[in-house]
C-alpha cells in the first residue's frame, strides 16, 4: 500500500472523528439547553402559591358537595407535589447522566418524556387553581345573586299582600308558590353559610327560576281574571238579556241552539276560572281566546237580526212598489213591442226577453206574497227576509235596466228608419247628379263595366227603397243596404270623375300630339289607335295611356305638364 493511500485514510479518520465530535458536542449542548428550560419551568411551577390557595379555601370550612370538590383538588395537588415532582426530577437526573456519558440520542428521548410530564403537570395545576378559585368566588357570587333574587321575591310578596283582589281565585296558589320560594331561599342561606356554595348555587338557581316564574304569573293573571270575573260575565248577561227581550218582541232566530251557545260560553268561563285557581295560565289564555270569539259571534247574531229588522221595515213597502212598478213597465213594454213588431222586424228576441222578465217578476211577487203573512205572524227571521229583499232588489234593478235598453232600441228603430229615408233621398239625388254630369260631357259612349256598375248602384238604391216601403221593415237589413248604397255611390263618383278626366285628358293629349303627326310616324299611328279606343270602344283610360306613352317618347315631360295644367285649370277646359 502506498504512502499516499495511508495518508488519505488517516486524514479521513481524522475528518470523521472531527465530525462525530462536532455532532456530539451540538447534541449535548441542545439537550442541555432543553434541560435548562425544563428546570426553569419546574422551578416556576414549584414557586406557584398553590399551597396558600389551598389553605385559603380550607379556612372557608366547606361542607357537602363543595367539601368533596375541595378534597379532590387538594388530593390532586398533593399527588403532584409528592409523586409528579419526584418523577420529573428523576427524569431530569437521567438526562444529565446520559449527557455526561455521551448517550445523546437516549438523552434526547428522555428530555421529550420529561417535557411531556411537565406539560401534564402544568395543565393539571392550572385546573386545580381554577377549581380552587371557583370555590372561593362562588360564595361571593352567591351572595350577590341571592340579594337580587331576594329583591324580586320581596316585591312579589309585597304586591300580593297589598292588592290580593286582582288575582282572584289564583291568590291561594300564588301564596303557596311564594312560600315555597321562601323555603328555597332559607335552604340556600343555610347551605351558603355552612360552607357549601356549590350545592347552595343549585338551590339558588332553582329559587331564582321559581321567583321569575311567579313574577310572570302575577303579571298575566290580573287581565285574565278581569276578563273572567267582569268582562265576559257582563257581556254574556247583556247578550242573554238582549236575547230574552228580542224573543219577547217576537224575533225569530235561524240559529235554533242560540240559548245553548250562551250556556256553553258561561260554562267555558267557569272552567277557565277553575283553571285560574290552579294558576294554569296557558290553558286559561287559550280558553279565553275561544270565549271571546264565541261572545263576538253571539253579538253578531243579535246585531244581524236588529239591523235586518230595520232594513225589512224600511223596505217592506218599497219592495212591493218596485214589483208593481216592474210589472207595469213590463206590461207597457210588451204592448210597445207588439205595436212595434207590426212595423219592424225584431231581431234580438225582445219579446221573449220581456216575457222572461214577467216570469221573474211574477216569481218575486209570489215569494213576497208568501213572505208577508210569515212576517206578520213572526214566523220568519228578519235576516232571511232581508236576504230575499236584497236579492229581489238586485233582480228588479237588472230587469229595469234591460227594459230601458229594449225600449231605447225600439226608439232607435224609428229613428233609424227616418235616417234611412233621409239617406235614400240623398243617394237618389247623388245618382241623378252623376247621370246629368256624364250626359253633359257629350262623350261618344260609356264603357260597359261603368254602365254595369251604374246599374248595380241604381238597383241597390231601388232595393233599399222597396225595403223601406214594406209594411214590416227589417232595420238591420236596411242599415246594411244603406251602407252598401253609400259605398256604391262613393265608388261610382270616383269612377265617373276618373272616366271624365281620362276622356278630357285624352282630347288634350291628341290636340298637343297633332304637332308631331307629320314628323313622327309613331305619333300618327298612336293618334289613329287612340281614336279607335276613344270613339269606337269608349276605353278612355286605355286611350289616354296610348297617346300619353307615345307623346312622352317624343317629348319627355309633356304628359305631366299637360296633366298638371288640366287639373289646375279645369274651369278653362
Amino acid at each position: 500500500m502506498g504512502s499516499n493511500v495511508i495518508i488519505g485514510i488517516i486524514i479521513g479518520i481524522i475528518v470523521v472523528a472531527a465530525l462525530l465530535y462536532l455532532v456530539g458536542h451540538f447534541m449535548r449542548k441542545r439537550n442541555q439547553e432543553r434541560l435548562d428550560v425544563l428546570e426553569k419551568r419546574r422551578e416556576d411551577l414549584f414557586d406557584l402559591p398553590v399551597d396558600e390557595e389551598v389553605d385559603d379555601v380550607k379556612r372557608m370550612h366547606l361542607v357537602g358537595q363543595s367539601q368533596n370538590t375541595f378534597r379532590e383538588w387538594r388530593q390532586k395537588w398533593s399527588d403532584i407535589t409528592t409523586s409528579s415532582f419526584a418523577e420529573l426530577e428523576t427524569k431530569i437526573f437521567e438526562v444529565e447522566s446520559l449527557n455526561e456519558n455521551l448517550h445523546f440520542l437516549k438523552g434526547k428521548k428522555m428530555v421529550v418524556e420529561a417535557e411531556e410530564t411537565m406539560d401534564e403537570m402544568e395543565e393539571l395545576v392550572a385546573e386545580i387553581r381554577a377549581g380552587l378559585r371557583e370555590l372561593r368566588e362562588s360564595e361571593e357570587r352567591n351572595s350577590l345573586e341571592v340579594q337580587k333574587a331576594l329583591d324580586v321575591y320581596e316585591e312579589l310578596k309585597k304586591a300580593l299582600k297589598e292588592d290580593n283582589s286582582i288575582y282572584g281565585p289564583a291568590y291561594s296558589e300564588l301564596q303557596k308558590q311564594i312560600k315555597n320560594i321562601e323555603i328555597e331561599f332559607t335552604q340556600f342561606v343555610t347551605l351558603n353559610t355552612s360552607g357549601d356554595p356549590i350545592e347552595a348555587r343549585e338551590v339558588l338557581e332553582q329559587a331564582e327560576r321559581h321567583t321569575y316564574e311567579v313574577d310572570d304569573l302575577m303579571k298575566r293573571i290580573p287581565p285574565l281574571y278581569e276578563e273572567l270575573s267582569k268582562t265576559y260575565p257582563d257581556q254574556l248577561k247583556e247578550i242573554e238579556d238582549g236575547y230574552k227581550r228580542m224573543i219577547e218582541q217576537q224575533y225569530v232566530f235561524p240559529e235554533k241552539d242560540f240559548a245553548d251557545d250562551i250556556k256553553r260560553a258561561k260554562n267555558r268561563v267557569e272552567n277557565s276560572m277553575n283553571d285560574l285557581e290552579k294558576a294554569e295560565v296557558e290553558a286559561v289564555e287559550v280558553a279565553n281566546i275561544d270565549t271571546a270569539n264565541s261572545i263576538d259571534a253571539l253579538y253578531v247574531v243579535l246585531e244581524r237580526e236588529i239591523e235586518a229588522k230595520k232594513y225589512v221595515v224600511q223596505s217592506q213597502k218599497t219592495i212591493q212598489d218596485y214589483i208593481d212598478h216592474a210589472t207595469k213597465n213590463n206590461r207597457q213594454l210588451l204592448i210597445e213591442l207588439d205595436h212595434t213588431s207590426q212595423s219592424y222586424t225584431l231581431n234580438h228576441n225582445q219579446v221573449g226577453r220581456a216575457r222572461g222578465f214577467q216570469t221573474e217578476v211574477d216569481e218575486l211577487s209570489r215569494r213576497n206574497s208568501q213572505m208577508e203573512p210569515l212576517l206578520a205572524k213572526h214566523e220568519v227571521a228578519y235576516s232571511d227576509v232581508q236576504h230575499f229583499y236584497k236579492n229581489a232588489f238586485k233582480v228588479l234593478d237588472d230587469i229595469e235596466a234591460q227594459q230601458v235598453e229594449i225600449d231605447d232600441s225600439l226608439r232607435q228603430l224609428r229613428k233609424g228608419e227616418k235616417v234611412a229615408q233621409e239617406k235614400i233621398e240623398k243617394l237618389e239625388f247623388s245618382l241623378r247628379n252623376l247621370k246629368r254630369f256624364v250626359e253633359k260631357q257629350r262623350l261618344p259612349g260609356l264603357p260597359g263595366d261603368y254602365l254595369e256598375f251604374f246599374f248595380v248602384a241604381t238597383d241597390r238604391i231601388e232595393e233599399l227603397s222597396r225595403a223601406l216601403n214594406r209594411i214590416r221593415i227589417n232595420m238591420e237589413e236596411i242599415n246594411k243596404l244603406v251602407n252598401l248604397c253609400e259605398e256604391d255611390i262613393e265608388m261610382l263618383e270616383k269612377r265617373t270623375y276618373d272616366l271624365v278626366d281620362a276622356a278630357a285628358l285624352t282630347e288634350q293629349m291628341m290636340q298637343y300630339a297633332n304637332r308631331y303627326r307629320h314628323t313622327h310616324p309613331e305619333i300618327k299611328q298612336a293618334i289613329e289607335k287612340t281614336l279607335v279606343l276613344f270613339s269606337k270602344e269608349y276605353r278612355y283610360q286605355d286611350a289616354l295611356d296610348e297617346i300619353g306613352t307615345a307623346l312622352e317618347q317624343v317629348e319627355s315631360g309633356a304628359f305631366k305638364r299637360i296633366e298638371n295644367f288640366y287639373f289646375n285649370n279645369q274651369e278653362l277646359v
